[in-house]
């Protein structure tokens, strides 16, 4: 029974909420070619590859759109790499639990970028 629970409240989460996949999907660039418009090298976020991708499509739309200078778009994703590299990589879950803030910070951050210029996210 708690099998099925979980079946459909995934179901129910990715009808709700998705996010191109980590390789790219149509009209999305793979996470590694969005690491790569501001840096050589991409950085390894482990588990965290999808929320960080997450944030950086954000960032991303709304810099096609013009809402966001490429040099705030490189600012942001270096921003990520550093807190990243210093928190989220520590075994010290106190740490850890500042890069989870932080990344939670900037996703809500580049998702109101992203709304400010996809009026898919405006039409509640």
């Amino acid at each position: 029974m708690r099998g099925i629970w979980m079946i459909g409240a995934a179901m129910l989460l990715n009808g709700c909420v998705s996010s191109p996949s980590l390789s790219g999907t149509a009209g999305a660039p793979s996470f590694a070619a969005l690491q790569q418009m501001c840096s050589a090298q991409p950085v390894d976020y482990g588990s965290d590859a999808q929320g960080v991708y997450a944030a950086l499509f954000d960032a991303y739309v709304a810099s096609r759109r013009g809402k966001l200078p490429k040099e705030d778009f490189c600012g942001f994703q270096a921003a990520l790499a550093q807190h990243y590299t210093s928190e989220g990589a520590s075994a010290d879950p106190q740490v850890r639990n500042q890069w989870v803030a932080f990344l939670t910070d900037q996703r809500a951050r580049a998702l109101s970028w992203r709304a400010a210029v996809d009026p898919t996210l405006r039409n509640g």
